[in-house]
C-alpha cells in the first residue's frame, strides 16, 4: 500500500479511479477532431497504468515484474501528455489540471517502485 499524509491507498483502486475520472472528463469534453483523437488515445493509456499494474502483480519473475512495472510509468507519463494536449473549456481546466497531477504522482510512485527493484 502507498501510504500518504492520512491515507493508506491501493495501487489497483488507485489506477480503476484515474482511469475512470479520465473516462468521466472525456465525456465533459468539446468534440472537436483533436479532441476525439487525443481523447482515444489518453482512454488507452489511462487505463494501461492499471491494467499493467494487475499484470506486474501476476508477474513470473522479478524481470517481468520491473519491465511491466516500467510500463505503467510509461503509460502514467503518456496519459500526462494527452492531457496536456487537450483542448478543454476553462470550466474543466481544474479537473485536468487535478488528473495531470494524478499522472504525475503515479509516475513518481512506479519510478519509486523501480528503484526499490534494483
Amino acid at each position: 500500500m502507498i501510504k500518504t499524509a492520512t491515507n493508506y491507498y491501493d495501487l489497483e483502486e488507485r489506477t480503476l479511479k484515474f482511469a475512470k475520472m479520465v473516462r468521466e472528463f472525456i465525456k465533459k469534453l468539446p468534440k472537436t477532431i483533436s479532441n476525439i483523437e487525443d481523447s482515444k488515445q489518453l482512454a488507452r493509456s489511462s487505463g494501461s497504468v492499471g491494467a499493467n499494474y494487475i499484470e506486474a502483480n501476476e508477474a513470473l519473475s522479478k524481470k517481468d515484474f520491473v519491465m511491466r512495472i516500467k510500463i505503467c510509468r510509461k503509460e502514467a507519463k503518456e496519459s500526462k501528455y494527452w492531457l496536456l494536449l487537450i483542448d478543454c473549456q476553462k470550466e474543466l481546466i481544474l479537473e485536468r489540471d487535478t488528473l495531470i497531477k494524478e499522472a504525475t504522482e503515479l509516475t513518481k510512485i512506479f519510478g519509486a517502485i523501480l528503484e526499490k527493484c534494483k
